[in-house]
């Protein structure tokens, strides 16, 4: 079962959780908005879900609220920021903003973070850069619950990409996806509802598909993107391997099995190389390389054709990167966001602990 609820009352339930927990007033918005984004473009694992796990890591001693963010070194189109151990959500919206303004100045901005955490959903981030006509690029590096192709040992994390694409008259292309098979997010939604996992998204301890979306727990291990060999999961691997390497080892942030895990009661990986989580960000002037408006109506006419391609399903019409989200955020903002009842209990229990009134549903 679950409950709605509308934005409004999500992001003054959420913005007062960050405030209850030290966040200043500005950051506390920004990264509520972050983290609801991801409930409103239909992201439901990445959302409000979370929220008891940020607070979790406060309690823990390993988010800071009011973190003082900043650079650390820099060239006209580059930087590397220190989030001070700040909430990802704000540490990358502040990273973010430095990409765009470097890129307008001189074309192309980037901009790798270290000593962060979780940062919500790359989309939201990368998309900050449509509203500049740029390109927009963000990743993450994530606690190592994959296992490279051929092997049993976890070594890197789900490590999303996304990377959103202006366009004139048409919706932006936002291609914003895990280097897994499937978010560990996903995951945690089945084991919610008490559902099985497809073949292909997990394999136990020793290596051997499973379906048990408990598996995790058990020592087994998320497979890359393609889910085996056979399937491509090598190129996943690689995927999900540059984006460790650019998040993390650019930045001076952990990699690999070193990177801090979200859940706060599991143990800090021991002998660590480097700071926190690490991400990774771009902006990409689009009159950079050529007029943003010439560029802007070819992106409309490729965006056409390709949604105009002919269907093998006539009932299930071709997606450009970025439709389902958009579609979820237009029906979600009129009619509400829905929670799972396990989450809204889990908000319940957060309001008590913190002194906050609980979510009234929607009428």
């Amino acid at each position: 079962m679950e409950k709605k609820f509308s934005y409004a009352q999500l992001l003054e339930y959420v913005s007062g959780i960050f405030l209850r927990i030290g966040s200043p007033a500005n950051q506390a918005e920004l990264a509520a908005k972050a983290l609801i984004s991801a409930d409103l473009r239909g992201i439901d694992s990445h959302g409000v879900a979370r929220l008891s796990g940020y607070v979790r890591l406060w309690e823990a001693g390993r988010a800071n609220p009011n973190p003082q963010m900043r650079i650390i070194h820099q060239t006209p189109s580059t930087a590397v920021v220190d989030g001070d151990g700040g909430l990802g959500l704000t540490v990358a919206q502040f990273a973010m903003k430095i990409a765009i303004e470097k890129a307008a100045q001189v074309g192309t901005g980037w901009v790798a973070v270290q000593h962060s955490n979780h940062f919500g959903i790359a989309g939201y981030h990368a998309m900050q850069a449509l509203h500049h006509d740029m390109i927009g690029i963000a990743m993450t590096n994530a606690s190592a619950l994959v296992a490279p192709t051929f092997s049993k040992e976890r070594l890197l994390g789900t490590n999303p990409i996304c990377v959103a694409v202006p366009a004139g008259t048409e919706p932006a292309f936002v291609a914003d996806f895990a280097t897994t098979t499937a978010a560990n997010g996903k995951l945690e939604i089945l084991q919610r509802k008490n559902l099985s996992a497809p073949e292909g998204w997990i394999q136990d301890r020793e290596g051997s598909i499973s379906t048990d979306p408990h598996e995790l727990k058990k020592g087994g291990a998320l497979l890359p993107l393609g889910g085996d060999r056979e399937h491509g999961s090598h190129k996943g691997y690689a995927l999900g391997s540059i984006v460790d390497i650019f998040s993390a080892l650019l930045s001076g942030a952990n990699y690999g099995p070193w990177v801090p895990p979200f859940p706060a009661y599991v143990p800090i990986p021991e002998n660590m190389p480097g700071k926190g989580i690490g991400h990774f960000f771009g902006a990409m002037r689009i009159d950079a390389f050529r007029p943003a408006d010439e560029f802007k109506k070819n992106m409309d006419h490729w965006i056409r054709r390709f949604r105009s391609a002919k269907a093998i399903d006539p009932d299930r019409p071709i997606l450009i990167p970025g439709d389902p989200e958009r579609e979820f955020e237009k029906e979600r903002m009129a009619a509400g966001i829905p929670l799972l009842d396990p989450v809204v209990e889990d908000l319940a229990r957060l309001s008590l602990k913190l002194g906050l009134l609980p979510l009234q549903e929607m009428n």
